[in-house]
């Protein structure tokens, strides 16, 4: 938490830096505030967006009966109310959590996870999309995309609105400033990410109870993701680093511009849970 408040506390810096560059000191008002009307609506409207973006479709206890009672149980498990269910009608097996706290919260899960993965790696899954819900990265995940999106959006005004207040820059720092601020701010943003996937990966197997569970499930994902598209997604890059896997096909990047942390690190970790003797309770399922 210690460095997820760093890290967001860069990002803000980010906006206040771009605004001071603009305008001194009333371009740093103007920019907080911009970041802050972002961030409210976020706040309020965020989930909503996301699950239209990926043609979301809310199911229950009598359409998804398997699926909502694995979820109900592993949400009394980790002491959560329970969340929406969506499932997204993508042959990628993939899924993500959104919302603002606990008690709004959903989780969405793909089509093709639901066929491709066993019962044991499903709940593996919803187990660590859960953990995201209550440690609510759900809502540092979204103001940290929110601030980034800001940033990118005062960088774009440089040019355009900066007028005798950014010539001190030059043309060159003002071009500097508009490529290099979204840069830096999504770099932060990724980081961020990938702090919390390591976190959500360890209570993820607390919950269901099996670390080995949620270690397949990422096995057969990180085999899976990369060879079928996630046309929405592709659509929508920016909620790329809500799914428990990436769902870009982007494995030629540099691992420092990635949103999620190595699958393989991933999976040691876990293992490392099972065979180092840690926990873990007998889970609903097992």
């Amino acid at each position: 938490m210690v460095r997820t408040f760093i890290l967001m506390a860069a990002m803000t810096a980010f906006v206040g830096i771009i605004g001071i560059a603009l305008g001194g000191e009333a371009g740093l008002v103007i920019a907080l505030l911009v970041a802050f009307g972002m961030n409210f609506f976020a706040y309020w409207k965020s989930d909503q967006a996301v699950l239209r973006m990926h043609d979301a479709r809310p199911v229950d206890a009598r359409s998804a009966p398997e699926l909502w009672q694995m979820t109900e149980s592993m949400a009394g498990r980790a002491g959560l109310p329970m969340p929406a269910l969506y499932v997204l009608e993508s042959e990628q097996p993939n899924a993500f959590a959104t919302g603002r706290n606990p008690g709004n919260a959903a989780v969405a899960v793909t089509r093709g996870l639901l066929r491709d993965m066993s019962r044991e790696e499903v709940a593996g899954v919803v187990a660590h999309e859960l953990a995201h819900i209550k440690k609510r990265d759900t809502l540092t995940m979204t103001i940290t995309a929110t601030l980034a999106g800001a940033v990118s959006m005062l960088a774009n005004f440089a040019m355009f609105f900066g007028g005798g207040r950014v010539r001190p820059l030059g043309l060159i720092g003002t071009l500097a400033l508009m490529i290099l601020a979204p840069l830096a701010a999504g770099m932060v943003q990724m980081a961020i990410s990938r702090v919390r996937e390591y976190e959500a990966d360890a209570e993820g197997a607390a919950i269901c109870g099996h670390p080995e569970w949620l270690a397949s499930a990422l096995q057969r994902l990180g085999a899976l993701s990369g060879r079928i598209d996630n046309i929405a997604a592709e659509r929508n890059p920016a909620t790329a680093h809500m799914f428990i896997v990436n769902p870009l096909h982007m494995q030629a990047i540099d691992s420092l511009f990635a949103t999620h942390p190595p699958i393989e690190r991933r999976i040691a970790k876990l293992r490392a849970l099972t065979h180092g003797g840690r926990q873990i309770r007998s889970g609903p399922w097992g």
